[in-house]
């Protein structure tokens, strides 16, 4: 979807339905958990001051912090951790080289924890969008978990076939949810309109000041309502910063303030509400549309997720921290829309073990916050670099203003730390697991290169040799696949050693993945001639472009390249890893990026080689 392209108020709903569908459903347990927890005593001074932090959360955080600040730094229009880093590191490229190493890790991090994230916040949500049925009647809490667990697995059966077609009522459905829950507020203002002064800081500041122990407890809680304000940045691309800004001002922003209130006003009025304040606003006639409503609100959540990890994955495999993963597009017209299935059922596992494990949205909720507000002092670090380096603000300002939100972040961390033996291990253990993974293919990747290049044997004296008694030449082209440029591909050693045959033409292809997010195709080729019909070709990708190497190829058409797709023959070279002693890293790492080698993925289908021109020669090497 491009802002060039579609109106304003088509974005916008866009926007409505994809990006802020997390944080919508955050009112569904928010309040619930400040209050449900026993820390607060139930005082009207206390429900003001508690409104007021949950107002001026979603205000420092939200509002100015990502709507008005992070979506600055957009990425050739890109967005989300891996475009934030990306651009930090071209920001210190030149002027701070050194912290670069400091950097990676860290945002690599960051993307990891997005997984921890992304399994606690579907459980989370469509948990506590079923549990409105025990409102309705005690007796329907058995059958929780069960259609929990059903509605998750029908959301993950249906992602192969495609977002496209349920992807139109998304935005729609939001927003009759929006509308929904600030009438349900307006509702309960109205009995108590006195509440909406609590939209004045002082009555945070007072509830802080006066119980600042309990008030650093809560900060726990009152974190869950900005669940999802990282989908804001990572959908820039999709909608451009303009229609997420209006949505956020203009209707998001004013519904979940209503709401907010109208469970405070609800409270004051009727404090046994606090099992469920969300649900129990509704009139009993309305309780059961509000639980339709509120399920097919977190599913359009989750499915915002799940989206958002296959899109992760597709950018941390192009910048080499995963092997490839099968990729399968969903839409003829939108590339960005795909499946991945190794993605979506890993996913499915650890959430419907999230469910099952924790059994509650509440017990959820107390694992819910050490990643995601990791995540957000890791963008809060990350923007610091780009508006000092890249945008060459004074350090004095830089300091000040990304001090104050590291400072917010921090106490929203810490309090989040006392949840740590109660579930918060529980995300950190998945991001960790990731990072892992992540930390092993890039370390076994450069080890596996390292080796290969000592053995290497260089391509233009190589070719000179082969020349002097040159082999029988067959008609067509050949396109040898290296990892390295001028380096003799072994596909090529061992088509020469057993077929004893060399094409007409020969294309010595480097597939080359770059931190910017798209190269245009003025950019995707890099041309040498090597004499005698020989070619070495780089092909450059950014992480948000789809590879299609003969459609790269293509291009050569008119550079004194003839390539016919009918006579194209790809030669891949397969390494068979056998981990040894000998070696920097250790050797159950070794086992593991070994068996992650030879899990990958085929380099045929990740590059969308036609399949009946594919010859694969395999090889051992050890590290």
């Amino acid at each position: 979807m491009s802002a060039t392209k579609s109106p304003l108020a088509a974005l916008t709903l866009g926007a409505i339905g994809v990006v802020y569908g997390d944080i919508g459903t955050s009112v569904l347990y928010t309040i619930k958990e400040v209050f449900g927890a026993g820390h607060v005593p139930f005082t009207h001074s206390n429900v003001y001051g508690v409104l007021s932090l949950v107002f001026w959360t979603l205000t420092i955080i939200v509002s100015l912090k990502y709507v008005t600040l992070v979506l600055r730094a957009d990425n050739n229009g890109e967005g989300g951790l891996v475009a934030m880093l990306a651009l930090a590191l071209q920001s210190i490229k030149d002027k701070a080289p050194v912290l670069r190493k400091w950097i990676l890790p860290i945002g690599v991090f960051g993307t990891c924890l997005f997984y921890g994230d992304g399994v606690i916040t579907p459980s989370i949500t469509v948990l506590s969008a079923v549990e409105g049925l025990g409102v309705v009647s005690p007796g329907f809490l058995k059958a929780v978990i069960p259609l929990t667990l059903l509605i998750l697995f029908l959301l993950f059966w249906l992602q192969k076939r495609g977002t496209a077609g349920i992807g139109r009522f998304f935005g729609p459905v939001m927003v009759l949810w929006f509308i929904a829950i600030a009438a349900l507020g307006v509702y309960h203002i109205a009995g108590h309109p006195k509440i909406l002064t609590a939209l004045s800081p002082h009555h945070a500041l007072r509830f802080i000041l006066q119980q600042p122990g309990i008030a650093f407890i809560i900060l726990g809680a009152v974190i869950l309502c900005v669940t999802g304000a990282e989908a804001l940045y990572a959908d820039m691309g999709h909608f451009g910063k303009k229609p997420i800004r209006v949505a956020w001002f203009s209707i998001v922003m004013p519904a979940l303030t209503l709401n907010y209130f109208g469970q405070g006003a609800l409270l004051l009025a009727e404090p046994t509400a606090v099992k469920n304040p969300f649900f129990m606003m509704a009139p009993n006639w309305a309780t059961l549309p509000l639980i339709t409503l509120a399920t097919a609100a977190a599913v359009i959540a989750s499915q915002a997720l799940i989206s958002g990890a296959y899109s992760v994955t597709k950018q941390v495999i192009q910048l080499g921290y995963l092997p490839r993963l099968q990729i399968r597009h969903t839409s003829t017209k939108e590339t960005g829309q795909i499946y991945m299935p190794f993605v979506n059922w890993s996913l499915f596992v650890m959430i419907a073990l999230a469910v099952v494990l924790f059994r509650s949205s509440s017990n959820l909720a107390a694992a819910y916050g050490i990643a995601v507000t990791l995540d957000m002092m890791i963008t809060t670090v990350l923007t610091f670099f780009v508006i000092r380096y890249g945008w060459g603000y004074p350090l004095a300002l830089c300091i000040a203003a990304m001090g104050f939100f590291f400072a917010v972040d921090l106490s929203f961390f810490s309090s989040n730390l006392l949840k740590l033996t109660q579930g918060g291990w529980f995300p950190l253990l998945i991001g960790g697991g990731v990072f892992l993974l992540m930390t092993t293919w890039k370390e076994g990747r450069a080890l596996l290169a390292q080796r290969l290049s000592e053995v290497s044997i260089d391509l233009k004296s190589f070719l000179e040799s082969v020349f002097i008694n040159p082999p029988t030449r067959v008609p067509g082209t050949a396109v040898f696949l290296t990892a390295q440029p001028g380096i003799v591909p072994n596909a090529l050693m061992h088509n020469l050693k057993h077929n004893k045959v060399l094409h007409e033409q020969n294309l010595f292809v480097t597939v080359r993945n770059h931190e910017v997010p798209w190269i245009g195709m003025s950019g995707r080729l890099k041309v040498d001639a090597l004499g005698r019909d020989c070619w070495q070709v780089i092909v450059n990708y950014g992480f948000k472009n789809d590879f299609d190497l003969p459609k790269a190829l293509s291009l050569l058409t008119g550079r004194g390249v003839d390539l016919n797709p009918m006579t194209t023959s790809y030669f891949l070279s397969r390494d068979i890893v056998t981990p040894t002693l000998d070696s920097s890293m250790s050797l159950w790492r070794e086992k593991l990026f070994a068996q992650m080698h030879h899990s990958a993925s085929a380099a045929a289908e990740f590059l969308n080689l036609p399949s009946n021109a594919v010859v694969e020669l395999g090889s051992k090497v050890e590290i």
